[in-house]
């Protein structure tokens, strides 16, 4: 029998008889045939040591590799959000002394201490455990770890400072970024690791200056500083590093003004970092052999500078440039569109009010020219456009067909501009298309071909009228859809529930008519977070079932990569968020980034009878415990018993529960027991601290005319975190 045939009985066997988990490990299904059997053993007691029930074995096993001559593990990367809970002091995991590749990153060990255990594995060469919430300072017995070329402990809660990583002479990568490191760098630092050439350190507490040692026989290239608290001198040290290709000082929050001379010694740099600074004065006046000649990405955001830079015309290597949130005037200069690899360009929240010459011809992708002064006729874009954003101008004409005959372009926002004319009949070549906020009339073209691939439309306050257009169930990929505030006449579109990905559809302050309900059954619409159909004409009632199918709102579900925000086109290079009207008490805003735990109904202004859906509830006790609650209405409606007591409920306007005949409490005089006793000093105190956040609460109502509306929090059924329904000004709406 061969002894690879010998090792799979063996393995078998001992998994079936001793693991835990009682779980038969056939090790040519998972890959582990080179894995001796106490290893794979070792593995399943440490899967076991955690709450991992998200975590199949499957995707457990698949980041495992073992030697195959000694069959010890020799690399665990575990895949993200695996694990729950804490490394035990004694854990199984210091055992595997052959690992040479270990990466826990992106579990959950929240509010626990860097285990001491880990420099047991020094035989370790890459170690990385970013992104776990660790706390504390990291352990002195780290130092052991003498063959780490890879070091990761980023976007934990760690504190301390360096002096560890010195005797770590191997280290090629170190990245410390976002913790809560402070005190200077030693100036040994770079000095006792020779082999140094990626340094991240961005996102700490970081004070004072840096010495850099002059010496050629540096190999660090990529040094991240931003977001620290420098108070002393360090871009002249920094211009001793000529082996720099890549160099990120962003919001240092030095006291000095930065001069891009400073950096004209790096020849071979490519990509600097400078937003969050105060640039020099002189900074527009520099000539191009003043600067790195080899840029091929300059971040300058937040640099109040007021003049273009006139020596970005000699880099003829920049590919992506960022100017954005400046005071930069006048009109932008003719020569940037012929920078021959120029991709991706940035000037929105300047003072731009025109162009010098065009930019048909010009490489660029993606081009932001948001929030600026730009009057007149919108120029044609470039021919190889994918993303054009022009919100917030004033461009005004008809509607912009120049953008229907960019081949490549599917992401185009001209919203809050004061276009005319009819929607294009190109819409369904986009991805992204926002016209809202526009003086568009006409009808929305029924365009959409099976192949479409639109992600999201928004038309909102316009002058559209007609319907819906049918073919909208061919965009299978449609997340958001808004045509709130227009003239468009129609029935309610239950035909739009074969998109199972939709979260969000406003049709508020329209001419809708019609039940409201579907003939039978639930609503659907299984990932709708958000939906707005107040100010039509919906008549019919609620079922109890009506809104049993929402699986989105019951979950705390982030889209994308980790995103906090709804949002498309998200990626390395840029990200487009999804906008909404809302309303925070009362007051009108204007939200450009809708959170992703965000989720909201608002039936008001409608004709709507019946019961309130008995999946609803009454009034839960528990919103007395929300610490992030910042408006509830109930006005106006019959509901009953104790208002529930706590500070966030104390704290809301007496209107905000009035016209309610059977509740009591505060902030009602009508006591539940009889009397009317005035509220407390500290039933009466408000959270100035959430008073103050406007964009991080997780509920509002978003309604028109606070004291008439009703809104009401869906505990358990819909929304555990915090969802709110506004469903007041009806005729016949009772409990």
């Amino acid at each position: 029998m061969s002894s690879l045939r010998l090792r799979f009985l063996l393995v078998h066997f001992l998994c079936c008889a001793f693991a835990s988990s009682f779980i038969t490990i056939n090790p040519l299904v998972f890959g582990l045939a080179a894995c001796r059997p106490d290893q794979i053993q070792a593995l399943l007691q440490f899967k076991n040591e955690f709450e991992s029930g998200g975590c199949n074995l499957s995707s457990y096993f698949h980041g495992v590799t073992c030697d195959n001559t000694t069959g010890a593990v020799t690399k665990l990367h575990l895949p993200n959000g695996c694990f729950t809970g804490m490394i035990k002091a004694n854990s199984i995991l210091f055992e595997l002394r052959q690992l040479r590749h270990l990466n826990l990153s992106h579990n959950n060990f929240t509010s626990s201490p860097l285990p001491s255990g880990l420099s047991n594995l020094n035989g370790l060469e890459v170690l990385s455990l970013s992104s776990n919430g660790f706390q504390g300072q990291v352990p002195s017995s780290f130092s052991n770890l003498t063959k780490l070329s890879q070091f990761d402990l980023s976007h934990n809660d760690l504190t301390g400072g360096f002096q560890l990583v010195q005797n770590l002479t191997k280290l090629s990568t170190l990245d410390l970024s976002y913790n809560h490191f402070s005190g200077t760098i030693p100036s040994s630092l770079l000095l006792t690791l020779p082999l140094l050439s990626h340094l991240d350190l961005r996102g700490n507490y970081l004070t004072g200056s840096i010495e850099v040692p002059s010496s050629p026989s540096s190999r660090l290239e990529h040094l991240f500083l931003g977001h620290n608290h420098f108070d002393g001198q360090i871009l002249e040290p920094i211009s001793k590093v000529t082996t720099l290709k890549e160099l990120v000082l962003s919001f240092i929050n030095v006291s000095y003004h930065i001069d891009l001379k400073d950096f004209s010694s790096l020849k071979s740099l490519l990509n600097l970092e400078l937003s969050g600074n105060i640039l020099s004065a002189t900074t527009s006046l520099i000539s191009g052999s003043d600067v790195p000649p080899n840029l091929y990405r300059l971040m300058m955001k937040s640099c109040s500078i007021n003049e273009f830079p006139k020596f970005l015309k000699t880099l003829q290597n920049l590919e992506r440039l960022d100017l954005s949130d400046n005071q930069i005037k006048g009109k932008v200069p003719e020569w940037l569109w012929s920078l021959p690899r120029l991709s991706i360009v940035i000037l929105k929240n300047n003072s731009f009010n025109g162009f010098d010459g065009s930019l048909h011809n010009s490489s660029v992708t993606m081009l932001d020219l948001s929030l600026n002064n730009f009057t007149g006729s919108l120029p044609p874009p470039p021919l190889s456009i994918k993303l054009f954003l022009a919100s917030r101008n004033s461009f005004t004409g008809d509607k912009p067909l120049s953008t229907c005959s960019r081949r490549y372009l599917d992401a185009l926002d001209l919203s809050y501009n004061n276009f005319s004319g009819s929607i294009p009949q190109c819409l369904g070549k986009f991805k992204i298309l926002n016209l809202r906020k526009n003086n568009l009339h006409g009808i929305i073209p029924n365009a959409f071909s099976s192949n479409s691939l639109l992600q999201t439309l928004d038309v909102g306050y316009n002058k559209i009228s007609g319907q819906l257009p049918r073919s909208l169930v061919n965009c299978s990929s449609l997340r958001f859809l808004s045509v709130d505030h227009n003239n468009i006449k129609d029935l309610f579109p239950f035909w739009l529930k074969v998109l199972l990905d939709l979260q969000v559809l406003t049709l508020s302050s329209n001419t809708f008519h019609g039940p409201i309900s579907p003939p039978q059954g639930p609503l659907g619409f299984p990932e709708l977070r958000i939906l707005d159909l107040s100010d039509n004409k919906f008549t019919g009632s609620l079922s109890p079932d009506y809104f049993v199918n929402w699986s989105a709102s019951s979950s705390n579900k982030i889209y994308g990569d980790g995103e906090m925000y709804m949002g498309d086109y998200t990626n390395d290079l840029y990200s487009y968020f999804y906008a909404l009207d809302l309303q925070y008490k009362g007051l009108n805003m204007e939200n450009e980034m809708v959170n992703t735990f965000y989720a909201a109904i608002d039936l008001s202004a409608n004709n709507l009878g019946g019961h309130i859906p008995e999946s609803i509830g009454e009034i839960p006790q528990e919103l007395g415990a929300l610490s992030f609650l910042a408006y509830i209405n109930v006005s106006y409606n019959q509901l009953k018993g104790e208002i529930p007591k706590g500070t966030q409920i104390s704290g809301q306007p007496e209107s905000s529960f009035e016209g309610n005949a059977g509740l009591c409490g505060i902030p009602l005089q009508e006591s539940c027991f009889g009397t009317s006793e005035p509220p407390t000093q500290w039933e009466k105190q408000v959270d100035d601290e959430e008073e103050g956040e406007v964009l991080n609460w997780r509920g509002v109502a978003i309604g028109y005319w606070p004291g008439l509306l009703f809104g009401l929090a869906i505990g358990y059924v819909i929304a555990p975190e915090w969802l709110v329904l506004i469903i007041g000004l009806n005729k016949g709406i009772n409990r």
